[in-house]
């Protein structure tokens, strides 16, 4: 549902929000630790820093580092940023005009549903909350993947 720029600067923002307050990070670094080539990366990073997501400081020393809180910046800032508010989904049946209550298509009631979900995700997930180590913040999630117990826990009882 997101352009593949979009993934990539979702990836480049989580490392930041991975790295300590204000830690500055080197487009080369940026570029292995993300997987994205570095040319690509360089145009991604020069257009976050545009829209104020990101600061540059140049020379020895210099590097990227986020210009905003990673909680501030929200997933749908990103989405408009790189692909428009045409890129947000729109009637499923027909994209070439808009599907509403008054000119519904036959499955308007059921995708609405599924749209509004999606662009709320959008509209309230931070960087912040994407940048969490998998499982660090919900314990459970491992458990809710069929994680196996700990040993002491599948130890049998000796008596």
């Amino acid at each position: 549902m997101i352009s593949g720029t979009v993934e990539y600067a979702l990836r480049a923002l989580v490392e930041f929000g991975r790295s300590p307050a204000g830690e500055t990070l080197l487009g080369r670094e940026l570029a292995e630790r993300t997987g994205i080539a570095k040319d690509y990366l360089a145009k991604i990073l020069g257009t976050l820093r545009s829209a104020g997501m990101l600061s540059a400081s140049p020379g020895i020393g210099g590097g990227y580092r986020l210009a905003r809180a990673p909680e501030a910046i929200v997933l749908i800032e990103l989405v408009r940023l790189f692909d428009g508010e045409q890129s947000l989904p729109k009637c499923l049946l027909h994209h070439e005009r808009p599907c509403s209550d008054d000119d519904p298509c036959s499955a308007h009631a059921l995708w609405g549903e599924v749209r509004a979900h999606y662009v709320s995700f959008l509209e309230t997930t931070t960087i912040a909350a994407i940048s969490q180590v998998a499982g660090e913040k919900h314990p459970a999630a491992g458990a809710a993947r069929g994680a196996r117990p700990d040993k002491e826990e599948t130890r049998k009882d000796p008596r």
